[in-house]
């Protein structure tokens, strides 16, 4: 098929999706120069033509203190897992007063080593979502000070890192989203809009991606309806009947899809058309 339209096929293994930005870095290297569009699909509990993917970066923050025996000499400590806990509260509150396209989520990965040592050092790790870039460089800004009010309540410092580049939010794009959905249909799969379901809100590097070429992020069940992914439960029906037939699915209905695309190129100028606005 390739041959008789005279195409190209590129098929690319895009390791650490969840945290790594892989694809970020593949961009970075050139690998998605020369494509007209760019396409893969993503296991959910229900079909859709896609999702809301938002901005987002992750945030490591360290809190410095000073250790001390937490009987004998707690008055010359300074408590670093105190700190923390107060950045959370801080960034908690926080929470009642952002956009509702907005998310921080964190977790403590460090809080102390034993109960009779005052910790001197703390250590969360946090995700920071928002709708676009400029919005999440404002929301990174607010998160930061909550969580530095928690050391300098408690005399710590603080030390914060972004250690991988942020994911763009997700541009849709109707034409590539109405082919697959065609397709979809003629092997029995029903493809909802995505504005049917606006909760389902994540964030991946194929946002970045898809402010570079016409993007296609179909979600294809692999699972019943109401089970959330990133789930044990989820993980269990992947890899059963159903998620082997999303697997199989997914593949069908890309290939048609780009052969759709080279059979009428005006899909590709229409696409690149949604790309520019």
């Amino acid at each position: 098929v390739v041959e008789r339209f005279d195409a190209r096929l590129v098929v690319y293994g895009t390791p650490a999706e969840e945290g790594g930005a892989g694809k970020v870095h593949m961009i970075d290297r050139g690998a998605f120069r020369d494509v007209d569009v760019a396409m893969m699909v993503h296991p959910a509990d229900v079909d859709l033509n896609a999702f809301w993917a938002i901005a987002i970066q992750e945030l490591h923050v360290d809190y410095h203190g000073r250790a001390a025996h937490a009987a004998a000499a707690a008055h010359l400590g300074l408590n670093a897992l105190d700190a923390a806990v107060l950045g959370y509260m801080n960034v908690s509150a926080l929470r009642q007063h952002i956009a509702g396209n907005e998310r921080v989520h964190g977790i403590f990965t460090h809080g102390g080593d034993k109960p009779n040592v005052v910790p001197h050092r703390a250590s969360m790790q946090w995700y920071v979502r928002s709708g676009n870039l400029e919005s999440l460089e404002a929301l990174k800004v607010r998160v930061l000070a909550a969580l530095e009010a928690g050391a300098a309540a408690t005399g710590c410092t603080m030390t914060a890192t972004w250690p991988t580049p942020a994911y763009e939010d997700l541009i849709t794009n109707g034409p590539l989203d109405a082919l697959y959905a065609a397709n979809a249909a003629t092997i029995g799969r029903v493809v909802e809009d995505r504005s049917e379901r606006p909760q389902f809100m994540g964030s991946t590097d194929m946002g970045n991606v898809s402010h570079l070429v016409p993007s296609l992020h179909p979600m294809i069940g692999s699972a019943p309806e109401g089970v959330a992914i990133h789930t044990a439960e989820f993980t269990e029906h992947a890899g059963g009947p159903l998620g082997d037939a999303a697997v199989i699915d997914g593949a069908l209905l890309m290939a048609l899809t780009t052969v759709d695309l080279w059979a009428d190129p005006s899909v590709i100028a229409s696409a690149n058309d949604v790309l520019a606005r």
